[in-house]
This record gives C-alpha cells, sequence and structure tokens, in this order.
C-alpha cells in the first residue's frame, strides 16, 4: 500500500464501506476522498491526509488536453496542501480541502 501509512492487512475491514466503496460512482468517490481528507486535516494527521492528497494526485488526468490545464493547477493545489500539512498549518490546508470539495459538489451537481 502506501509508504508511510498504517497498513494492517490483519485488519477487519468493515464490509458497509467495502461495499459503500466498490459500488460508487467515480464522482462519489472523489468526493469521499476529499471528506476523509478533511476529516483527517482537522485532526493534524498529516500522513492520512497526505495519502487522500496522494490519491487526489494520482486521479488527475493530463492525458485529456482539455484536462490537463485544471489538473495542473490541481495538482499544484495538492501538493501546496501536502507541504502545509509537513509543516502543520493544517488550518491553511482545511480551507482549500474545504473549498475545492465545495467547488466539487457544486460542480456534480449541475451535471
Amino acid at each position: 500500500m502506501y509508504a508511510g501509512t498504517n497498513y494492517n492487512p490483519n485488519n477487519k475491514l468493515n464490509p458497509y464501506l467495502v461495499t459503500e466503496l466498490t459500488s460508487a460512482k467515480p464522482d462519489e468517490l472523489i468526493i469521499k476522498i476529499y471528506d476523509f481528507a478533511i476529516l483527517n486535516c482537522k485532526k493534524d494527521n498529516m500522513i492520512k491526509t497526505n495519502d487522500a492528497l496522494q490519491v487526489l494526485i494520482n486521479s488527475l488526468n493530463f492525458a485529456d488536453p482539455q484536462a490537463s490545464e485544471i489538473s495542473m493547477g490541481l495538482m499544484r493545489l495538492y501538493e501546496y496542501c501536502q507541504e502545509q500539512m509537513r509543516k502543520h498549518n493544517s488550518s491553511a490546508v482545511l480551507k482549500v480541502l474545504t473549498e475545492l470539495k465545495d467547488a466539487w459538489v457544486t460542480a456534480l451537481n449541475k451535471g
């Protein structure tokens, strides 16, 4: 899994959560990742917040010319958030993540 996470293969997974995640649409997963990042940012959990941010970075689409400019801007914001978490500036990260999540929710509800 991710380096630095507390992943333990002996931990039992919540079957309801597994079902929810495996049946979710891609746009629902993005919101869930934001929720996870925001929750862990509020807890000042740098590792889990940065892991969620890395998942968001990995989901960006640089191959599509129409999406690459937006993806580049989001990547810069996500990397900024990762750096701010390493500097223990979770309030700045929380603000960025909350605003981005709200923008995603608004965009997805219009679509």
